[in-house]
């Protein structure tokens, strides 16, 4: 590779680096809740993908190289945080009652109970799309399927899903009667 062409594909990579930022960001802020770290931690991100942007032999997995460059950070910095807090300033109070915290996990068991029901092509299926935000075409990868499969299943997964919710819903309003 020339001298030219390397740094013309540098240039073109780091304009789809800069163009994944808004993506970055989401994915930072979804893991912190703060937008000051989130920005600080997708600056630390973009800096050692531009500066490592050479080791990158794929450019068509730019933009998971670079999900995982932030995984990094994020483990950095968890690692290298250390909170204290005073317990006089701690408010005790809180909009958290037994019941709603009660209904919470109960939600959130009856989703894990409905996705472990599913086949297990409709369960990875599932997790990628709808928890993970994967693309069709990336998950058609992933699990080297055609899309139209990945659509299918995901399809029949949302609908089982809703069926079981909705059967088990109204099981539990009956119970509470």
């Amino acid at each position: 590779m020339s001298i030219l062409n390397f740094c013309f594909r540098n240039k073109q990579l780091e304009k789809r680096l800069e163009s994944s930022r808004d993506r970055i960001f989401r994915i930072a802020y979804s893991w912190c809740h703060d937008t000051m770290l989130a920005d600080d931690l997708v600056q630390d991100t973009l800096t050692k993908a531009i500066v490592s942007l050479n080791k990158l032999k794929n450019p068509e997995v730019l933009e998971a190289w670079v999900i995982s460059i932030l995984n990094n950070v994020w483990r950095d910095y968890l690692r290298r945080k250390k909170e204290f807090t005073d317990i006089d300033e701690l408010l005790f109070a809180s909009d958290e009652t037994p019941a709603n915290i009660h209904e919470r996990e109960r939600t959130v068991t009856q989703v894990r109970n409905a996705v472990s029901q599913l086949p297990m092509g409709q369960r990875q299926v599932i997790a990628l799309v709808d928890l993970e935000g994967m693309s069709y075409n990336q998950v058609s990868e992933v699990l080297e399927i055609p899309v139209g499969t990945v659509m299918s299943r995901l399809n029949r997964a949302r609908q089982a899903m809703q069926h079981e919710l909705s059967f088990n819903n109204k099981v539990v309003r009956l119970h509470h009667l």
